[in-house]
């Protein structure tokens, strides 16, 4: 046999035989996918949480909607601006508008004055909360900004 080949197959098994960097070789295949985990699950939590608040704004609004309904000096564009202010909002991502039903009227109007006369009106608080999220993982191509969008229509009368 050729002494060149025999020296090389020795030193291959020696190799194979020898375990002393496997635990750093594991690691450094493991660390990676266990960080992307961490990671994921962070954001995952802040998306959640940021669905969380939009919906308990959206119900504070409706609270409140519903208390100047019953006498308390709050007006649309006071609601508005409370809900802003709340959910660090900017103007064009909330809109607080006055609706109407005539009668049992399957759509909604934006003025009492289009209801004939002796039609029976309902009064609405349309609420509409809209915010962005970018995810970190949408920096490396993964996905895409999250969009929220929350609806809440209230009767008042």
């Amino acid at each position: 046999m050729n002494p060149l080949f025999d020296r090389l197959r020795a030193r291959c098994r020696r190799l194979a035989a020898d375990n002393r960097g496997a635990a750093l070789i594991e690691a450094a295949v493991i660390a990676p996918v266990l960080v992307l985990l961490a990671i994921g699950g962070f954001e995952v939590s802040r998306m959640v949480s940021r669905q969380s608040e939009l919906q308990s704004g959206a119900s504070d609004a409706e609270a409140i909607a519903l208390a100047a309904n019953a006498g308390a000096a709050t007006d649309t564009t006071t609601l508005k601006s409370i809900l802003m202010s709340k959910l660090s909002l900017s103007s064009d991502q909330v809109d607080v508008t006055k609706r109407y039903r005539c009668d049992a009227a399957t759509t909604l109007v934006n003025s009492a004055d289009s209801c004939s006369g002796g039609a029976v009106v309902s009064t609405y608080v349309e609420i509409q909360l809209r915010d962005t999220f970018t995810p970190i993982w949408s920096r490396i191509g993964v996905a895409g900004t999250l969009n929220y969008n929350v609806d809440r229509l209230v009767q008042l009368s």
